[in-house]
C-alpha cells in the first residue's frame, strides 16, 4: 500500500497546474503563470489587497494614528 501511496505522490507532483489566474496552461518562461499579462493581474491583485487574510485584531493606537496622518496625506 505504501508503494501505492509513493506512486500516487510522484503522479501528482508531475503534474502541471494551469495558470491560477485564467486557468489556461502553464508557459515555463511565466511559471506559474500562463503570460506576462496573467503574471501582472496577480501582482495587481496582491498589491490591492485582493488576498489579504481577513481578522478580528484591532490595530493598536499608534498603527492607527499612522494609518490616519496617511489617510490625510493621501486627500
Amino acid at each position: 500500500m505504501a508503494e501505492i501511496r509513493r506512486l500516487d505522490e510522484k503522479r501528482m507532483r508531475k503534474r502541471k497546474a494551469p495558470c491560477p489566474v485564467c486557468g489556461k496552461p502553464l508557459v515555463p518562461d511565466f511559471r506559474p503563470f500562463c503570460s506576462e499579462r496573467c503574471k501582472t493581474i496577480d501582482l495587481g491583485r496582491w498589491l490591492g489587497g485582493d488576498y489579504r487574510i481577513p481578522t478580528e485584531e484591532v490595530p493598536e493606537e499608534g498603527e492607527l494614528m499612522d494609518l490616519i496622518s496617511e489617510q490625510e496625506r493621501e486627500d
